[in-house]
Parts: structure tokens; sequence; C-alpha cells
């Protein structure tokens, strides 16, 4: 396949996610509100921190190493010594599901039964939906390699929307079940998520369309672990790159669900509290699963395909490196105006959204402080992302290695800093230290990227320089908004509301109208890149 259409394809499959990313928050959003009527914010907080953390630590450090390795390299490949390797993450998600779960039911201080019942049973579910996920990572990563961008969308889709749906329904008829009714609901998320991907490629392999694909997978036996003569049941140079990234994986985890962590073992926080502080963490990540994931786990596969991992960019097709220097920098100017407007405009708004999403128990309280910092937040969250993204995909397993004794650096300072920030400023801490470690990461992955292109004439760096214009209309946006948050939000009735909300629109249109007359670059990228199969589909 040529880069462009690999650039195609992923730009594609980028904004199919993105899409994805936007049902998935706005159902999780609307159903939050919604359980928010009914159920108690203690069980909120069981359920969103403790044991969506169990789901979330077993799943990534059963399954990411082996995603990040098998996903590298080009799509001819033994795929059977690949499918073998994958088959390792559910074994290995039994091992984490049993240990870590009795962590959970034993280690852990237990809610009280009466405030929320069947913690156990909740324990025990979680830990087997992460389990039952893993079943469907072969089929997974064959369609990734292959970019089945609408395989993962109807998937994923069809899901979220029975789990939410499952989720209403329990919480309106069996309100006394507790954390029973999430429970069942992710139970069914994730066997959903596996039939789905199951049915898909029983169809799919052996049809004419695969034969016309030329897809290296010709029945459905071949998705199982299995042998073949005269062949290793695994490559092992894939393996060891796997170990590589395994090692880096759980120190990544504890970067990225840190807080959760801290809150979780050292009790820093009441459920109720924690319950609270989730909230807020969802409403202010909105942005970042809208647009920022679906971008780094998009060109993650685009910048492993098109760059040979570890090898000098002298001894690379140039053209692949200028491509992918082009695209990186355009991605540093999207990503960077999109996280900048979420700061500018999102102090002026954080107590009005919380205002209207959860009332005066979310807008009286530290809920808009958090939100304002979480903002600033976004905006370091968004440049990481894609520096990170371009780091690992073309950095070799030796400083891949070497990259784990950062990362353990990083994971020791953040518990530190957590810890000591938590005690004094409460919920604010956890954000404010996330702050400080990805400004951290993102000086990692800078120093990273000017080696790797310092023989090169490419800069794709620029793409974090904005012009003086620009700037100055995102600092008169900022103060007119801050003003007029202050007179006229948010007890002074909805007309003064509105008035509020018609000036931030005005500021963002003619935020947006400097962006396309100063960033040319961008507007163009985003044209071809994401928009021209659209218009194309139209004409």
């Amino acid at each position: 396949m040529e880069v462009q259409d690999v650039l195609a394809d992923t730009a594609q499959l980028a904004s199919y996610n993105a899409g994805l990313q936007v049902l998935f928050r706005v159902l999780t959003f609307g159903l939050n509100a919604f359980t928010l009527r009914y159920v108690s914010k203690e069980i909120i907080g069981i359920v969103n921190v403790r044991l969506m953390l169990l789901y979330s630590t077993v799943v990534f450090l059963a399954r990411e190493a082996f995603r990040r390795a098998c996903l590298s390299g080009s799509a001819k490949r033994n795929w059977t010594q690949t499918v073998n390797l994958l088959w390792l993450t559910v074994p290995l998600g039994v091992l984490w599901s049993l240990l870590l779960g009795w962590v959970w039911l034993h280690m852990l201080e237990g809610p009280d039964p009466a405030l929320v019942s069947h913690y156990g049973t909740g324990v025990m579910l979680f830990g087997l939906s992460a389990v039952v996920e893993l079943m469907a990572e072969p089929f997974w990563l064959l369609a990734q390699a292959h970019l089945f961008v609408r395989l993962k969308v109807i998937a994923e889709s069809l899901s979220i929307i029975s789990k939410c749906c499952l989720t209403v329904i329990l919480v309106v008829l069996y309100p006394h079940w507790g954390l029973l009714i999430f429970s069942v609901s992710q139970l069914l998320y994730t066997s959903l998520l596996v039939i789905c991907y199951v049915v898909y490629f029983l169809n799919f392999l052996g049809s004419p369309e695969a034969l016309r694909r030329s897809f290296p997978i010709y029945r459905v036996t071949e998705l199982l672990p299995h042998l073949v003569q005269d062949e290793a049941f695994l490559n092992w140079k894939q393996a060891r790159l796997t170990w590589s990234f395994f090692k880096q994986s759980f120190l990544k985890q504890i970067l990225t669900e840190g807080e959760r962590y801290v809150m979780t073992f050292l009790n820093v926080l009441n459920f109720g509290d924690q319950g609270i502080y989730d909230i807020v963490n969802n409403l202010g990540s909105l942005v970042a699963r809208f647009i920022f994931l679906p971008i780094e786990e998009s060109f993650y596969i685009f910048f492993a395909k098109v760059l040979e991992r570890g090898k000098d960019i002298k001894h690379q097709k140039q053209e692949d490196v200028v491509i992918a220097a082009t695209v990186l920098e355009s991605l540093l100017k999207l990503v960077l105006l999109t996280g900048l407007t979420m700061t500018v405009f999102g102090y002026a708004y954080s107590q009005l959204a919380l205002d209207i999403y959860g009332g005066s128990m979310l807008s009286s309280g530290s809920g808009p402080s958090l939100l304002r910092c979480y903002s600033l937040y976004v905006l370091l969250l968004a440049v990481n992302g894609v520096t990170e993204c371009f780091t690992f995909a073309s950095m070799s397993k030796e400083q891949v290695d070497r990259y784990n004794l950062v990362m353990l650096a990083l994971s020791l300072t953040f518990l530190c800093i957590s810890y000591y920030l938590t005690s004094w400023l409460g919920s604010m801490g956890f954000i404010l230290a996330n702050c400080f470690n990805m400004a951290l990461r993102i000086g990692h992955s800078v120093h990273y990227i000017c080696g790797y292109y310092s023989q090169s004439s490419c800069r794709p760096l620029k793409g974090l320089l904005l012009s003086p214009l620009l700037l100055l209309v995102y600092l008169i946006s900022g103060i007119l908004t801050g003003f007029s948050e202050e007179f006229l939000c948010c007890d002074k009735g909805w007309l003064s509301r509105l008035i509020h909300i018609a000036i931030g629109s005005v500021c963002v249109m003619a935020t947006l109208i400097t962006i396309v007359f100063t960033e040319t670059k961008l507007v163009h990228f985003i044209r071809t890149q994401f928009l021209s199969r659209y218009t194309k589909k139209e004409t």
C-alpha cells in the first residue's frame, strides 16, 4: 500500500474513531446525568473510580504491549505467529484479573454495604468482563492493521448503546441492585463487542471481498492458536519487542490512571468526593476523548507503517520521511489549537457547564475550580498524545527499554506529587500533578523528535508555533469571556446566561476565522486528508 493511501485511510480511521468517541462520550455524559437522579454519588464513585480502575488495569496490562508490538511493521508478515502471540493476552488477563481481584476484595477498604451493595459481585464481574474483551484481540488487530474502519465503529457503537440502554432500564426498575446494575451492563458491553468481531470475520473470511483484498487469513480456524509444521510457534523478535513494551505499559498505566490509584490505595478522598471528581474529570475530558485519543490511536498506525522502527532517517525512503514530518507538524498544530481553545474558553464557562449538567451539587463547590484547572491539563494532554504517538512508533527496541527508566522516574514522581498536593489542595492536587508529569513527558518526546530529525531539513515541531495575531485573538477572547462570566453568570437568570453564551460564541467564531486565515497549511491538511472522502461521497 502506498504511503499516500495509508495516510488517507489513517485519516479516515481517525475521523471514524472521533465519531465513535463522540457517540460514546455523549451517551456516557447523558447516562451520568440520568443516573445522578437515581443512585448515590457513593455508587458513582465506586463504579467510575474503583471498579473501572480494576477493569482498565487488567485490560491495559494484558493487551497494550501486544498491540503496540504487533501493529508495527508491514501487513505482509507471518500472521499465524502474530495470532498465536495475541492469544497470550487471554491467560495473561486471567492472571491479572485474579491477582487484582483479590487485592480489590481483601486489601482495599470496602464500602459500607448499607450504602453500596453487591461490592464483591461487582469486582468479580468487572474482572470477568476484562477477560472477555481480551478474546477479541486477534480480530481487533487484523481489523486495525487492514484499516477496517467501519467494523470498529459498528461493533463499539452497538455495544455502547446496548450497555447504556440496559443500565437505564435497571436503574429505573431495580435501583436497589446497586453495583450489580453497572456490573451486568459492563459484561454485556464486552460480550457484544467480541460477538460483533467474531460474526464479522465468520462472514468475511473466504468471501469474494476477502479474496479481492488478498486477505492473509482464509479460515476462521486460522484465528485460533495453532502450530504450523517447520515454523516457530511465535515470532521471537516480535515477542521481545512486546516484552519491552510490557515493562513500559505498567508505568504508563500508573501515569494514565495515577489519580485513581492514589484515591483507591491511599484513601485521600471518600467515595462521595471521588464520585464528584470523576464527574468533573469526565466532563473535562470530553474533547480529549472526542479528538485527541482517536488521532493518537490512528496515526500511531500511520507512523508505524511509514517509518522503519529504530532505523536512521538517512537510510529510509526520504519521501516517506518528509511525509511523516509534514503529517506530524499538522497534527501538532491541530491538537495545539484545539487544546488552547479549550483552555481559553473553558475558564469562563466551567461553572455554567457544571450548573447545567448537575445543578448546584456540582457548580457550588470545588467543581468549577477543578474544571478550570482541567482545561489547562487538556492542552498538555493534546500535545503529549501526538508527540508520544510519533515517539513510540519510531523508537527502536533499545530506545524503548531506556525509556522504561524514564517512565519509572515519572511514575514515582507523579505518585509522590499527587499524594502531597492532594493532602494540601484536595482534588485540585490530582490535576496539578497530572499537568506537571504531562509537561515532563512532552519535554522528553520533543527532545527525541529534535534528535530524530536533526540530520534532516524537516522541522515538524514548527507545528507548536502560532502566529502573533492568533495569540492576540485568544488573549482578547479570554479577557472578554472572563468579564462576561463575572457580570452575567451564573446566578443572574437565564437571560444573562444566554448573553454570556452569545459572547462566547462570537469569540469562538472570531478565533476560528483567524485560524482559517493564519493557519492555511493546517486548513489544507484537514481539507485534503479528513474532509476529501466525505466531499467525494456527496458529489
